[in-house]
């Protein structure tokens, strides 16, 4: 992972240097040149397509992989718990569109090893959005102190003018701590000057939050990008020895067919009446035999598998077509083949947890300016579930050992299509208490309280007349 860094004192949010920014904008091109070719093996773009091969076939183990594990790690939404009334925060969510952002942002993470959001507020309305910006155009820079903190970010394009091709103009948005620059950058040598005015947006921080796949930024696929070209090349070829195979020449010992340019009555040559006749009559002591390759179907088939589990494997990402998933799988079992995923996914939900709270303090923030809403985002818990299949089965088992023995709310918690534990106790414990009114007046048992003081004494214990 390259991190993008420069001395806090050198740089000034009113006075952005834009010599500065362009050398920035170089580097992250080069880098881009890596992601974009992650997004292309996602998109099934991959090396064998511009290889010299009779056939190319593509497998699309990458896009597999970024699926089944960006689905896995945040499929469901994220739930945020609190003690205290969060409501205004969770309708602004809704309005933003965070869930919608949440599974671009996963996807990112595992194509690229890293995504950026950009919050701010809808023109001509109080509300924030959220919109997912490309790591190929997006970076944040940070100081060069331990703590690496945010100095701003940039979201650029280049201008396209073919009406000048011998200068490239980038179109840089600049988002610092207070201001939003757009600025136009020439790709030259030498000082620039800033004609541009910021805009301040507010936030009182970088609008802009970067979430990380793991401590390096690494996709979920990139390293297994070799053994994906290696399983493309052997099914390519597999293709090929077939076709091969298939046509294979006729090779006649003792015989001829014919003069090869001499046709029939019908107008047609030797070679054709065989093919269409499928009758080939031969002279004594002479035969006829295919020329073919030797085949070994069994040997590739190996092959095949052994490249396939090794994808699989060094990317901690389990096939899920594979036959040990079939069948009725219990909850124990589940987990110990998907714990390769579990450890992966267990780190990315460490640094997401990172940048929630960067995004529920910019929330906070705004709501407090625009509503004079105010939301202690410090004492909220952001929750992700994993999209995994459950066990209702054995689900409700353990519940049934443990009711009486462990509390309600918790055992309830545990129960997939329990969305609010809250509102299912005090349901239950309504059901409850119905059921133990609906037997007593079955029975007829009326209350056991004792009569009015005036006709019960305690001292003879019996009721005056």
């Amino acid at each position: 992972m390259y991190v993008y860094t420069m001395p806090r004192d050198s740089w000034n949010e009113q006075d952005p240097d834009k010599q500065a920014i362009r050398i920035l904008i170089s580097k992250h091109m080069r880098e881009a040149r890596r992601l974009k070719k992650l997004m292309k093996y996602y998109e099934g773009q991959h090396k064998i397509l511009t290889e010299d091969r009779k056939n190319k076939l593509v497998c699309n183990h990458a896009k597999d992989i970024s699926d089944t594990a960006s689905a896995y790690f945040i499929g469901n939404p994220i739930n945020y718990n609190s003690d205290d009334d969060i409501t205004d925060l969770m309708v602004a969510f809704e309005a933003a569109g965070a869930d919608e952002a949440d599974g671009d942002n996963g996807l990112d993470l595992s194509v690229y090893g890293r995504c950026y959001e950009y919050i701010y507020p809808v023109e001509g309305e109080t509300y924030l959005t959220i919109k997912n910006l490309s790591p190929e155009n997006t970076f944040m820079v940070y100081d060069d102190t331990i703590e690496q903190r945010e100095l701003f970010a940039v979201y650029y394009y280049a201008r396209k003018d073919d009406s000048d091709k011998a200068q490239t103009v980038y179109v840089a948005t600049v988002l610092t701590q207070h201001y939003k620059w757009v600025l136009n950058i020439e790709n030259i040598d030498g000082p620039q000057a800033l004609l541009e005015e910021p805009v301040p947006h507010y936030f009182d921080e970088i609008p802009v939050v970067e979430y990380l796949n793991n401590k390096l930024s690494i996709g979920d696929f990139e390293l297994q990008i070799p053994l994906i070209d290696a399983y493309n090349a052997l099914m390519s070829d597999r293709i090929t020895d077939k076709e091969q195979f298939i046509d294979a020449i006729l090779a006649i010992y003792g015989a001829m067919l014919g003069d090869p340019d001499a046709e029939d009555e019908n107008g047609k040559t030797a070679k054709e009446k065989v093919k269409e006749d499928k009758l080939l009559e031969l002279p004594k002591d002479s035969k006829a035999e295919y020329l073919t390759r030797t085949f070994d179907e069994q040997g590739i088939e190996v092959l095949k598998k052994a490249i396939e589990q090794d994808i699989h494997k060094f990317s901690h990402i389990p096939c899920m077509t594979d036959e040990a998933f079939g069948g009725n799988v219990s909850g124990v079992a589940m987990e110990f083949k998907l714990l390769g995923m579990e450890n992966i996914t267990k780190i990315k939900t460490r640094y997401y947890k990172k940048g929630l709270r960067k995004r529920l303090r910019l929330f906070g923030g705004w709501l407090s300016k625009s509503r004079s809403v105010n939301i202690n985002v410090s004492g909220i818990t952001p929750t992700l579930t994993r999209a995994m299949p459950k066990n209702l089965l054995e689900i409700s088992q353990i519940v049934a050992n443990l009711w009486g023995k462990v509390s309600k709310k918790t055992l309830l918690s545990q129960v997939p299509f329990v969305d609010n534990v809250e509102d299912e106790v005090a349901a239950v414990e309504k059901e409850a208490e119905e059921a133990a009114k609906q037997q007593q007046a079955m029975f007829g048992l009326g209350s056991n309280s004792p009569p009015p003081d005036d006709e019960y004494s305690p001292e003879t214990g019996r009721v005056d007349e």
